[in-house]
């Protein structure tokens, strides 16, 4: 296996930018960073245009269109521009190659169903709680919110208590 240095940012960099990206959000738009709710939104239009009826029948779906397009929101644009800005990135970088990393003990098949099963919780979560741990991080740490800043402890805590018991499958 080769070892190709591989050219990210300086973290440090990357925080500085995200923190000023941050502080844009807030001037700019009057609302911090979060992606569930453009998500959610994204979901909803979906929806909206395969079953029109099932979105009216819902209270929960509803609430969305009731202004207008679910796509009229500063959260659905931010996602979109996450998503191309990391297209961007990695081709600028020299590192865009699309496809399934796998680990040593674990197949692309077994990656894909964890990615996803994992990816349909913090969905669940993120809507349940009303807001996701970009949001909460973010946001939420930003504003000193204390329950942002014991919500991603928690977050930090779990993941590396959780981190010995998996360990094994990436090395």
């Amino acid at each position: 296996m080769e070892n190709k240095e591989q050219k990210f940012w300086n973290p440090y960099l990357g925080g500085v930018a995200l923190g000023l990206v941050l502080l844009a959000s807030f001037v700019v738009m009057g609302k911090g960073l979060g992606a569930s709710g453009g998500v959610y939104r994204i979901g909803v239009s979906i929806v909206d245009i395969l079953a029109p009826a099932h979105v009216g029948a819902s209270a929960y779906m509803s609430s969305v269109t009731a202004s207008g397009s679910p796509l009229d929101s500063f959260y659905v644009f931010m996602v979109a521009g996450v998503f191309l800005g990391g297209l961007f990135s990695s081709y600028a970088a020299g590192r865009f190659r699309p496809g399934i990393r796998s680990g040593p003990r674990i197949g692309r098949r077994a990656r894909f169903g964890l990615a996803l099963t994992g990816g349909i919780i913090m969905g669940f979560a993120a809507r349940l709680t009303l807001g996701c741990t970009s949001g909460q991080a973010l946001s939420g740490g930003a504003l000193l919110s204390a329950g942002s800043w014991i919500f991603m402890l928690s977050v930090f805590g779990g993941g590396y208590a959780l981190a010995y018991f998996v360990r094994r499958q990436w090395t």
